[in-house]
């Protein structure tokens, strides 16, 4: 049926009231937004009743490894279909397949299972890749492995490029290695949004990087020079460019409360993304898991390596969300750095917004951000 109405959903308004709405949606797009319900029309429709729940629009995840136990660098179409599931019970609509560190030909593999699977997802949507390496500093490192950090290659780079047939939106990188400005040049021509992470990058190695292309940071604070009075480092560095934008992971243990705030009151909603960092563990919790080639322990929700390095997280995006507005960041911003921010700096024209002529890509939450459905191009989930 080509028309749904959804009624009795509650929409956050642009002064951050949250009111009564109906939307009419035709063939997957929003057609139609008015308050209530005034009438309805002849012909066949699927009338859609959201029992006064939150509508917010789908949620992007731009930062994803695995979810359900499965791993997305394992190279099968299995666990992407898995996270595709994971991503849209939990309120995400679009991700990044995000990789970590490794052999160039486990990352191909990856690559490949990747093409086999975009159009053919069995809940959200992939809106492409995020490499987080695998070329990254050693002394921030974090849960990357040491094994397969490796200095920037140009030539290996256009290899991975030629294989991902354009699907590449982010790479993160350390910009001060040897090559790191070569890479970034190379990144910057051919549209890529280019991250910094896992990087022990000085205040002025930092500036020039931004200066050069670099636009964005990866899981900011965590995997880089901490600020010094006297050595700010990355973080201040990204502080001061209005044109970098800024990703945390909001689970509690990442990130002080204090800190997102302060991100928040400097950057803005528009300069702030929620993300999951997610390993294999979301979704099933507390256990033993292997992930990036580390034995990675999951208790009471955090995961650390043996030597007790936080490894990813097990946050999903709708906890994120309420984490997030539990910090007392606003409801309206702490959707707009859920769906809008990453929207905007993927150039997902369509998405992220409740609004005529967007894609119907939707959730409804109760009041606990627990997920009552998804809604993916008009269907629900």
């Amino acid at each position: 049926m080509s028309l749904k109405i959804l009624h009795n959903v509650n929409v956050i308004q642009p002064d951050d009231l949250v009111l009564p709405a109906t939307l009419w949606i035709r063939n997957g797009i929003i057609e139609k937004l008015e308050n209530g319900l005034s009438s309805l029309p002849e012909g066949e429709y699927e009338l859609i009743n959201g029992q006064g729940h939150l509508l917010i629009p789908g949620m992007i995840d731009v930062h994803i490894h695995g979810a359900n136990g499965l791993d997305m660098m394992d190279g099968s179409v299995a666990s992407i279909q898995e996270v595709s599931r994971a991503c849209a019970e939990t309120g995400c609509t679009s991700f990044l397949v995000t990789s970590v560190s490794s052999t160039i030909e486990e990352l191909l593999a990856m690559i490949r299972s990747v093409k086999r699977v975009i159009g053919r997802e069995v809940g959200a949507k992939i809106a492409g890749l995020h490499l987080e390496g695998p070329y990254l500093n050693k002394k921030r490192k974090g849960m990357q492995n040491e094994r397969f950090l490796r200095h920037p290659n140009l030539t290996e780079m256009k290899e991975i490029f030629n294989e991902a047939d354009g699907l590449i939106k982010m790479v993160t990188i350390a910009p001060e290695l040897p090559g790191g400005m070569e890479l970034i040049s190379f990144l910057k021509e051919n549209g890529v949004i280019i991250a910094v992470a896992h990087s022990d990058a000085t205040y002025e190695e930092a500036k020039q990087a931004f200066e050069a292309g670099a636009s964005h940071v990866t899981h900011c604070f965590n995997g880089m020079r901490p600020i010094h009075h006297r050595d700010p480092g990355l973080v201040v560095a990204a502080f001061e460019e209005e044109h970098v934008s800024l990703q945390a992971i909001v689970d509690g243990i990442h990130l002080h409360p204090a800190i997102v705030r302060m991100m928040h009151r400097l950057k803005g909603p528009d300069g702030m993304v929620l993300i999951t960092d997610a390993l294999q563990a979301m979704g099933l919790g507390d256990g033993n898991y292997v992930f990036g080639g580390h034995h990675v322990t999951v208790s009471k929700g955090v995961a650390r390596l043996e030597d007790g390095t936080l490894a990813s997280s097990t946050v999903t995006m709708n906890e994120a969300l309420r984490l997030t507005v539990e910090t007392g960041i606003s409801l309206k911003d702490a959707v707009q750095m859920a769906s809008t921010t990453p929207a905007r700096i993927l150039n997902l024209d369509t998405l992220g917004r409740i609004s005529t002529g967007f894609d119907a890509d939707l959730v409804l939450l109760n009041k606990q951000f627990q997920v009552q459905w998804t809604m993916i191009k008009g269907h629900i989930i």
